[in-house]
């Protein structure tokens, strides 16, 4: 990860880099930060309080803390304490979401005490088409995903919606 760290009303010597440096390199060990990552840092000085602002976007969240304390060092423990819970609490979310669908999965699948699973099995015959007719094939038949052969390739493609909004396309080779 990149710090980029910018002084308002302050100069930023080298002990600040070396403490900022050090402190935001410890949020390492809870989620991967990519070398290209940007961590932008604003120190603020004003006449009784320091600020410290802090923002890395990565490719799962931007993480943005803010505090303040009268000694420089102390907003920079407090600030990467702030980003540490955000983490943290992302994380719980992310692992609670998980088991719950896992545990919904399961839960409409037979035990392996029973003797078979049923498979329902449905054959299709694709017919030659271009991405949006695709979609609105989908679309009118209420379906999450629609097989067809892309009259571009000639191969056998999937368009799918998405859960965030929008479509995929699944291309074979």
């Amino acid at each position: 990860m990149k710090i980029n760290i910018v002084g308002k009303n302050i100069s930023v010597t080298k002990g600040i880099q070396e403490k900022v440096n050090k402190k935001l390199s410890v949020l390492n060990k809870y989620i991967i930060i990519d070398d290209n990552d940007v961590a932008n840092v604003l120190i603020r000085t004003y006449p009784t309080k320091q600020k410290i602002e802090v923002t890395i976007p990565t490719k799962f969240a931007i993480l943005r803390a803010e505090a303040m304390d009268y000694d420089l060092y102390n907003a920079i423990d407090k600030v990467v304490d702030k980003l540490e819970d955000q983490i943290r609490r992302q994380k719980t979310r992310l692992e609670r979401k998980h088991k719950e669908s896992i545990t919904d999965y399961f839960a409409n699948y037979e035990t392996e005490d029973e003797e078979e699973i049923e498979v329902k099995t449905k054959s299709i015959v694709p017919t030659e088409m271009d991405l949006e007719e695709a979609i609105m094939k989908m679309e009118l038949l209420g379906h999450d995903f629609f097989i067809y052969i892309d009259d571009e390739t000639k191969k056998i493609a999937v368009v799918y919606k998405r859960t965030m909004g929008g479509y995929g396309l699944i291309e074979t080779e």
